[in-house]
């Protein structure tokens, strides 16, 4: 019988917990033995070796399975031709993506004949992503588990209600254990009424992440309700509902920033609004500028590209802005460490704390500090440093923008700020490798490496 990685590395374990049971490490160093003791310690060490080996080899397996279990939800599709039209649109919605991100999932699939049915009303993009996330459970179910529900009947939460655009409680999902081995599945905005089934598990990663085939999409008014395209969207009143009022209502009161946002939302818009604490403090700084100033400096929190989360992780480096302009670069960079997002200029550097909005070609993000332009802003030179010409240097326009900002960028400037939001949780990541694992790790490296000497 073949085991899962999950119980493979669960047998591993034990074997390892049973041969380092039998070896045991002093706490305090022996005082130094005679010739003939440590020549008698060499020779058991020596007939200890062949099954340290194993031992060390053991432990970095089970390791590395321990990693392998994060789950890519395009790779465990591919494996299942007939479901390629829902596989392709999980990318299409940038649902993929976010799926990945998280450790306790459940995806319910449709085969490209239910697709077709889905797709027969030509939903738009971002219709159809509110419909998919409605087939997206935010906790595990596994064909075992569906079957034995407490009560027979479960209340589970979905993607489309986490995005927030769900009404109520009209992003959750019932689901009921019926008689004959049937499980059916219905949106709460569909009065109980069960048209959906359970038909077979397609692949499942115990804990993490469970796909299944259901017999035809849910039902659900709400979530296939026409949304309104980028144009009919008001940003700042998006802005608004999401922490960044204060930057929302500067933005519409400058008329040439907020006609340069409007004119790019069709094109593919990318925006970072500072929540509004730290732009209530930065507001006396803003209020100096001049004119056209003011204008570039709003225009600076805005690529004139789509990015969605997944992009930014894997598009590091410059992007220009709407501020851009020939010689004036108003550029930023963007970075990220693990699920950290951060956005660097040569005065200061900001982290992304949340998605207000990712739906194609429009996406708004939460920033946690004022992002600061060089053309506008001088870096404060660190009072540790040993010499200040440097620190000149790299406020000149003339020096290299294209480069990355190293660390040494993120000056005093940033204090003013202050650092008022935290990272939102589940941020996009597929491989997952926690402290204790890597204990583990180093552990089972140290023993293989002290019995051998």
């Amino acid at each position: 019988m073949l085991l899962s990685s999950a119980q493979l590395s669960s047998s591993l374990h034990s074997q390892l917990h049973s041969l380092s049971s039998s070896f045991t490490l002093p706490l305090s160093p022996p005082p130094l033995p005679s010739r003939a003791a440590a020549a008698a310690a060499t020779t058991m060490q020596l007939r200890r070796l062949p099954l340290l080996l194993p031992l060390a080899a053991l432990s970095l397996l089970a390791a590395a399975l321990t990693v392998a279990r994060a789950h890519n939800i395009t790779r465990l599709l591919a494996k299942h031709p007939e479901f390629s039209t829902f596989n392709h649109y999980l990318t299409e919605t940038h649902l993929a993506a976010e799926i990945n991100s998280r450790t306790t999932i459940t995806v319910m699939a449709l085969d490209n004949a239910a697709m077709s049915r889905l797709l027969a009303p030509h939903p738009t993009i971002a219709t159809l992503k509110n419909i998919l996330s409605l087939h997206v459970l935010l906790d595990y179910f596994g064909p075992k588990k569906l079957h034995q529900i407490t009560n027979g009947t479960a209340l589970a939460a979905t993607l489309f209600q986490a995005t927030g655009s769900a009404p109520g409680s009209t992003g959750f999902v019932n689901i009921t254990d019926l008689k004959g081995g049937k499980v059916g599945f219905a949106p709460e905005d569909n009065n109980g009424h069960l048209d959906t089934y359970f038909v077979k598990g397609l692949e499942e990663i115990p804990y993490n992440i469970s796909v299944i085939q259901i017999s035809n999409a849910l039902p659900s008014g709400v979530a296939a309700a026409p949304t309104p395209g980028p144009s009919e969207m008001n940003l700042t009143r998006l802005m608004s509902a999401h922490g960044c009022k204060a930057f929302a209502d500067t933005l519409e009161a400058n008329a040439d920033a907020m006609k340069t946002y409007q004119d790019n939302v069709e094109g593919g818009l990318t925006t970072f609004c500072p929540l509004d604490d730290p732009f209530k403090q930065f507001l006396p700084k803003y209020k100096n500028l001049s004119a056209p100033g003011k204008a570039s400096f709003l225009e600076f929190f805005a690529i004139p590209m789509y990015l969605s989360m997944a992009m930014l992780k894997s598009n590091n480096g410059p992007m220009n802005t709407l501020a851009t302009d020939g010689a004036s670069k108003y550029d930023f960079t963007v970075q990220n460490d693990g699920e950290q997002v951060t956005l660097k200029t040569r005065v200061n550097t900001v982290k992304i704390t949340g998605t207000l909005l990712d739906e194609q070609p429009l996406a708004i993000y939460s920033i946690d500090k004022v992002l600061m332009p060089k053309e506008l802003f001088k870096a404060v030179a660190p009072t540790l440093a040993p010499a200040s010409a440097p620190e000149k240097a790299a406020d000149s326009p003339k020096s290299s923008k294209r480069k990355s900002v190293p660390a040494s960028a993120d000056s005093p400037a940033d204090s003013p700020d202050g650092d008022v939001a935290d990272q939102t949780a589940d941020s996009n990541g597929s491989v997952r490798f926690g402290s204790a694992r890597f204990g583990f790790l180093v552990l089972s490296l140290w023993l293989g490496v002290h019995f051998l000497l």
